[in-house]
């Protein structure tokens, strides 16, 4: 290894393991070593103390480190990210997430290096107070050196915020492939239209607003009303899983509906789902539909901004008009008992995560990005990734 490599530090307020923890873990796994150097730093706050993050880092050999913070926002951390950052002589800081942009952006600015932030997704909150905190974060983008978005619609969303053009670098989302075994849905199928054991519909993502888990429940009362032999197991946690249990307790099949809570291992379940399902109302590439994908379990989805980017409707999988439950409710009846398309739909769909969706493509752009931007290049780097 040589001595000049860029030391780029990944900075996160982590709520938990879901698409963003996950993001960092695949970006990290998959650069080149000898070119990049990655390290973490997460906010250790009261109410999440379980920081897998920082040990699943550790793990792949990195080093992770972790700075209290009190509180929603305790701006002390700032001067703990400045000090951080000058010991472990950092080049570039790296955010994810309005919190970290807030804190982040001044760390750096302060400790005299470059920054850049991904959004991974901008919250829709009834939440007065977080409302405003999400939006200064948002503010804040301004004053990064770079914004790299995962999605094109996100690009567009970041642009709102008066980013100027020549700040704005598009890399496409990526999956770690190392991690995923594909396989086949049929797999448990007898070729009849039914199954040797009961089916299994999955989710796995953060209980929140935008998530939409109530049509989800709705769609799936839809279904299992004419089919007994079939589950929902619902992976994750957030502030609206009160809301959506106490839904799915007035369902009339709700004894075939199980919340799981949050799973340091989500691959697991996700290889004994039979059909990956989401109706969220926004996203940006959802990295959990991307690993459903990947691994040949068939996809079912409302048609939004993101998720369009991964399902080509009848090849890839499978979508129905935002809030259209009887449609997408006919389209998992489709997944679940006709093998043929579903094995059809599976193959399309990891061949497409394999050859525009891997982390290793991702890697090979933020390789760049990180050498550019360390080397006051970053203009030049633009205009060679867009």
């Amino acid at each position: 290894m040589t001595d000049n490599r860029p030391r780029i530090l990944h900075f996160i307020c982590s709520t938990g393991f879901y698409g963003a923890e996950k993001w960092i873990l695949a970006l990290a796994n998959n650069i080149d070593r000898d070119k990049i150097e990655s390290e973490l730093v997460v906010t250790r706050e009261p109410e999440n103390q379980d920081l897998v993050l920082t040990s699943a880092f550790k793990s792949l050999q990195l080093p992770a480190f972790e700075l209290p913070m009190k509180g929603r926002f305790d701006f002390r951390v700032i001067r703990s990210l400045v000090k951080l950052i000058k010991e472990r002589n950092i080049d570039v800081l790296h955010t994810h997430g309005y919190k970290s942009d807030i804190v982040g952006v001044i760390a750096a600015k302060l400790a005299g290096i470059k920054c850049l932030s991904t959004p991974h997704g901008f919250e829709k909150t009834d939440d007065w107070k977080l409302h405003q905190f999400i939006r200064l974060g948002c503010q804040t983008f301004r004053f990064f050196d770079l914004i790299v978005p995962l999605s094109v619609e996100l690009c567009n969303d970041v642009r709102q915020y008066g980013v100027a053009e020549e700040k704005i670098a598009y890399v496409r989302n990526g999956v770690d492939l190392t991690s995923i075994d594909f396989r086949l849905p049929s797999s448990n199928h007898d070729g009849s239209g039914r199954s040797e054991n009961m089916r299994t519909i999955g989710f796995i993502g953060q209980l929140i607003g935008r998530k939409n888990v109530a049509d989800l429940l709705d769609v799936f009362e839809l279904v299992a009303a004419e089919n007994p032999d079939i589950k929902l197991v619902l992976l994750g946690d957030g502030d609206a899983r009160e809301q959506y249990e106490k839904h799915a307790s007035q369902l009339s099949v709700h004894k075939q509906v199980y919340f799981e809570g949050f799973q340091n291992d989500p691959l697991s379940y996700l290889a004994g789902f039979d059909l990956f399902v989401m109706t969220s109302t926004l996203e940006g590439i959802p990295r959990c539909l991307m690993e459903s994908m990947a691994m040949g379990v068939p996809v079912a989805a409302y048609d939004i901004p993101g998720v369009d980017q991964l399902i080509n409707h009848g090849d890839t999988g499978l979508l129905a008009q935002l809030g259209d439950k009887p449609a997408l409710a006919e389209h998992w009846k489709k997944l679940l008992w006709d093998s043929e398309t579903a094995d059809k739909i599976a193959k399309n769909a990891a061949d497409h995560i394999n050859e525009k969706f891997s982390a290793r493509r991702m890697a090979l752009e933020y390789t760049e990005l990180y050498r550019q931007l360390s080397a006051g290049e970053i203009y030049m780097a633009k205009e060679a990734i867009s």
